[in-house]
C-alpha cells in the first residue's frame, strides 16, 4: 500500500481505525505461552488464534453496516478496515467490489458482509493451501527450515518430525542453529520424542559443514527425510544471509537437487514485516513453502492473506501452540471463515 493511500485512508476515518487498531505500536512482539488448559478442538484454537484480526474486522463491519443503505463512503470505510487488518490493498479492493456489486442503495447486514469477505479470502488462499509432499524418490528428502530470530523454527521442526514419524517415516534431524546451545538441546529433546536421530556439533561449529555431515549420515542410516534447523537471522544482516547461501551451496554438493524443500517459519504476530521476510528469504534460500507459527490471540493473521495473494507461495502448515499436535495442515476455508468471525 502506498503512503498516499495510507494517508487518505486515515484521513477519511481516524475515529474508527484509531479505536480498532490504535494500540498496535505498544504491543510486545509475542505473548507468553499460556498454562495448559482443557484441550480445545482445532477449529476453536484456530478461531481463538485469529481473534485479534477477526474482532477488529467484525467490529469495523458492525460499525459501518448499520441500518442504512449502502453507499461509496461505507465501502471506503470497509476497505480501510481490511487494509488495517493487514489483508493488503489488492484483497481489500476485491472485497470492497464484491460487497458493492448490485447492492448500492440497498441495506446489507454485517453478517452478509462477513460471508462475502470469507468467500473472497478463501479464493485467495485456496490455490496456496497445499500439503508438504515428501518425494520418496529423493532419499533422504532434505527439508531446510529458515526464518528470523524467535520465529519458531526449532519447535516447528520437532512437530514435523513427530508427524512424519507417526506416518511411519524414518527421520533424521540436524541441529543447524549452532549459535545457540539451547536450540541444539531443544532439538535433541524433540528428536527423542519422535525417535529421530539428531546430528549435532558443539556450539559455534560451522553450520554448512554440519549440513554436509547430516546429509551423509541421513543417507547412510536410510532416512526418508532430513530436516535441518538454522540459526535465526534478520533478513537485513548480509553476513548471516551469506551463511545461509553457503549452507544451500554445500547441500548441493551432496545432492544437486537439495534442499528439496525450504520452509520459512513466519511468526504470525509480526504483521507487515512478514511480507518483507518472505521476499528476502525467497531470494537467498529459494523458499518453497510457508509455515505460520504462533497463531495465538496476538496474531495478525491477515498478513497471510496478503502474502498468499501477492507471492503465491504454498502455505503448508499453521501452528497454534507448543505441543506436538499443535501443527496442522493449512485449510483455506477454515482460515477464511475464522478470520471473518464466522462458524465452521
Amino acid at each position: 500500500m502506498s503512503d498516499d493511500h495510507a494517508d487518505k485512508s486515515e484521513a477519511r476515518k481516524p475515529g474508527l481505525l484509531g479505536r480498532l487498531f490504535g494500540a498496535r505500536a505498544t504491543e510486545p512482539a509475542a505473548a507468553p505461552i499460556a498454562a495448559p488448559q482443557e484441550k480445545k478442538s482445532w477449529w476453536r484454537r484456530l478461531r481463538d488464534g485469529l481473534s485479534r484480526s477477526s474482532s477488529a474486522i467484525g467490529e469495523g463491519i458492525s460499525s459501518i453496516f448499520t441500518k442504512r443503505k449502502l453507499d461509496s463512503g461505507m465501502l471506503d470505510e470497509l476497505e480501510d478496515v481490511l487494509i488495517q487488518a493487514d489483508l493488503g490493498l489488492a484483497v481489500a479492493t476485491r472485497i470492497r467490489e464484491a460487497v458493492g456489486k448490485g447492492r448500492f442503495d440497498k441495506e446489507i447486514s454485517p453478517r452478509e458482509v462477513r460471508e462475502i469477505l470469507a468467500a473472497e479470502v478463501e479464493k485467495s488462499l485456496a490455490p496456496v493451501a497445499l500439503p508438504l509432499e515428501i518425494d520418496a524418490s529423493k532419499k533422504p528428502f532434505v527439508i531446510l527450515v529458515v526464518g528470523v530470530n524467535g520465529s519458531g523454527k526449532t519447535t516447528t521442526i520437532g512437530k514435523l518430525a513427530s508427524k512424519f514419524a507417526a506416518e511411519g517415516r524414518k527421520i533424521t534431524l540436524a541441529a543447524g542453529d549452532t549459535f545457540r546451545a539451547a536450540a541444539i538441546e531443544q532439538l535433541k529433546i524433540w528428536g527423542e520424542r519422535a525417535g529421530a536421530p539428531v546430528v549435532a556439533r558443539p556450539q559455534g561449529a560451522d553450520a554448512a559443514g554440519l549440513a554436509f555431515d547430516a546429509m551423509r549420515e541421513a543417507e547412510a542410516n536410510g532416512s526418508d527425510a532430513l530436516i535441518m534447523d538454522t540459526a535465526g537471522r534478520l533478513q537485513n544482516r548480509k553476513e548471516l544471509m551469506a551463511e545461509l547461501e553457503k549452507i544451500v551451496r554445500v547441500m548441493k554438493k551432496v545432492d544437486s537437487a537439495a534442499p528439496h524443500a525450504v520452509l520459512l517459519a513466519l511468526d504470525a504476530t509480526v504483521g507487515q514485516n512478514a511480507l518483507n521476510q518472505v521476499e528476502i528469504f525467497g531470494k537467498v534460500a529459494g523458499v518453497t513453502g510457508l509455515v505460520m507459527t504462533k497463531l495465538d490471540g496476538t496474531a495478525r493473521g491477515g498478513i497471510l492473506v496478503a502474502i498468499a495473494d501477492r507471492l503465491k507461495l504454498p502455505v503448508h502448515f499453521i501452528g497454534v501452540g507448543e505441543g506436538r499436535d499443535d501443527l496442522e495442515p493449512f485449510e483455506a476455508r477454515d482460515f477464511a471463515r475464522a478470520i471473518a468471525g464466522l462458524d465452521e
